[in-house]
């Protein structure tokens, strides 16, 4: 069993009637306080690597604390420890018009007078501790939904709107660095007949594992989206037209040419690949070329590779025999 967190809050002053104020007020429900009496002191705490110090929960900033200014602090402290950042609070005599500032823009969470008693400290770092949460749980909601905005539910590549979104993005960058940029547009062949056969579940996961198989052969900095049911596109900043064909050619020995599990069966799946390049151009015309080079691939037959704007034959087809698995059947179109 997970060991229960112990809350650690750090108390940063060099006033004794504060400190003696604040800890009494905060040491409560198994809180750890910490002390920092000087600037140097809570830089470093805020820096230490955990295991060695355990994670901040809270800071109770005197301003007046002697050393680094209090906006290197406090940027230090949204930093957070582990990357990990914590409600912090001003503990100060007055209320000035830059703390204000400061608290509307959210880089501190509250700001107490001295002289408040035990009782109403704890109830407002109480308050700005539930703050704090809630403003987190609202930054990871709209960091979901903006995820999800851009992300194909079905297999977790970007969908359509968003793979041209990157790929206008790498147009402009292509332009001002005059570099190649090229595209791939693959095409799982007949898949009609596979969801007919097996089914829509079964079919759905067969295009999960088309996306994570192709995936795995593209470079961190390649753009990879579902544009259709059953077809998937790939951007490839960087790339000539003859690598973006070796790069299909993979794809359709790598991800293609290995059996795929699906309804108690092996099945055999293959693709057709449309290449375009980009020259500069509007990725929406682009996007047509490939889509066209694909038509003329998959009007050749099944593992077709074509190229837009060359009339060069399609690429030779790799071997589609694959032995079955023993006690399982090999089904192929």
């Amino acid at each position: 069993m997970a060991e229960e967190h112990q809350p650690v809050f750090l108390l940063a002053s060099q006033e004794p009637d504060l400190l003696k104020t604040a800890e009494a007020a905060l040491r409560v429900n198994g809180v750890r306080v910490e002390i920092a009496l000087s600037s140097d002191d809570v830089l470093a705490r805020v820096a230490a690597p955990a295991p060695l110090c355990p994670v901040l929960d809270l800071l109770l900033l005197d301003p007046r604390l002697p050393g680094a200014p209090t906006d290197q602090l406090l940027a230090a402290a949204q930093a957070g420890t582990m990357g990990m950042p914590f409600p912090i609070v001003l503990y100060t005599d007055s209320v000035t018009p830059i703390w204000t500032e400061r608290l509307a823009d959210g880089v501190i969470d509250d700001v107490i007078p001295f002289g408040c008693g035990p009782d109403f400290l704890r109830l407002r770092v109480e308050r700005a501790l539930r703050w704090f949460q809630q403003k987190r749980e609202l930054e990871q909601l709209r960091e979901t939904v903006a995820l999800s905005a851009e992300t194909d539910p079905l297999t977790g590549a970007q969908n359509r709107a968003a793979v041209l979104a990157g790929l206008f993005r790498e147009t402009d960058r292509a332009q001002r660095m005059n570099t190649p940029l090229s595209l791939i547009l693959l095409d799982v062949d007949d898949f009609g007949h596979w969801n007919l056969r097996l089914g829509t579940e079964a079919c759905d996961r067969l295009l999960v594992e088309v996306a994570q198989r192709t995936t795995r052969l593209l470079r961190t900095y390649d753009l990879f989206g579902r544009t259709g049911k059953d077809e998937f596109l790939a951007g490839l900043p960087g790339c000539s037209t003859v690598n973006a064909v070796l790069l299909a050619e993979r794809i359709r020995a790598e991800v293609f040419s290995a059996p795929f599990h699906a309804a108690g069966h092996v099945v055999r799946l293959s693709a057709c690949f449309g290449v375009a390049a980009s020259a500069g151009r509007s990725p929406v015309i682009v996007l047509r070329e490939a889509e066209e080079a694909l038509r003329l691939a998959k009007e050749e037959g099944p593992e077709n590779i074509r190229c837009a704007g060359n009339d060069m034959e399609a690429l030779a087809r790799p071997v589609t025999f694959l032995s079955p698995t023993s006690g399982e059947d090999l089904l192929a179109w």
